[in-house]
């Protein structure tokens, strides 16, 4: 009789869909206004699952399904009044 425990596991388990999170570094944020504001420009691009603004730190956490085209991000970063650095480096 041969069983193993590692069955279960493998059905399905390479089907768990991939995420990508990326932390931005953006300048000008100062009140949960500019957090809204930010937060919801960016919910926008295609694939945005989540997104959580600091102003005191000016970070931006970007959940989405694929990595995020960083021309996309900067431009909504724009629209809502604000500037995108980069990606953080920390």
């Amino acid at each position: 009789m041969n069983t193993t425990a590692h069955a279960a596991p493998d059905r399905g388990e390479d089907m768990t869909t991939e995420t990508a999170t990326t932390v931005y570094e953006v300048t000008g944020m100062t009140c949960g206004h500019c957090e809204g504001a930010v937060s919801s420009e960016i919910s926008e691009i295609a694939g945005v699952s989540s997104v959580k603004a600091v102003a005191a730190t000016g970070q931006v956490t970007v959940v989405s399904d694929a990595p995020l085209d960083e021309a996309a991000v900067r431009a909504a970063v724009d629209e809502a009044g604000y500037e995108l650095v980069g990606v953080s480096k920390a």
